[in-house]
């Protein structure tokens, strides 16, 4: 096999359709190849700006966020700490009425109950006087001739009050 050698004409014609290539290529397709990339460029640009500012701005939403749930959080112990304190000042409050009546119902039940013992004392003192005027009685009606009358009469009196 021969080597061919490139003539001068096909060099000349080579390098010529080179150049024009390149002249048509720098005139008509090279500034818009190079508009896009620039305007890709800056879209990317923009693109990471944006995304930066998203970032920020998505920093200071959780920045909000945070500060609102420990707003929400000292206003719910807040309610639960007044909560409380009412709670227990209710429970005082009842636990003083409530002592108030129990105190009531027992100064009630001892006058009442002292004003049945008056009236059982009333009462025993009335039979008691009944009792001895009946016994008083039967005495002066019966005869007390002697000793053994007499302690007969007082030993069925005592029996009858027995009974009774």
């Amino acid at each position: 096999m021969e080597l061919v050698t490139p003539s001068i004409g096909l060099i000349f014609w080579t390098t010529l359709a080179f150049v024009t290539l390149l002249l048509l290529l720098r005139k008509f397709a090279w500034k818009p190849i190079l508009t896009a990339v620039n305007a890709r460029e800056e879209n990317i640009t923009n693109a990471l700006s944006a995304a930066e500012e998203a970032k920020k701005e998505m920093a200071n939403l959780t920045a909000s966020n945070e500060r609102l749930l420990n707003e929400a959080r000292e206003e719910r112990d807040a309610l639960m700490k007044e909560a409380r304190e009412m709670k227990a000042e209710i429970v005082a409050k009842a636990k003083e009425e409530a002592q108030g009546e129990g105190e009531k119902m027992i100064a009630s039940a001892k006058a009442t109950i002292e004003m049945e013992r008056k009236a059982a004392i009333a009462d025993l003192k009335n039979q008691v006087a009944t009792l001895s005027i009946d016994i008083a009685e039967k005495v002066v009606k019966g005869t007390l001739t002697g000793d053994d009358k007499q302690k007969a009469l007082v030993n069925e009196l005592v029996e009858e009050v027995n009974l009774n």
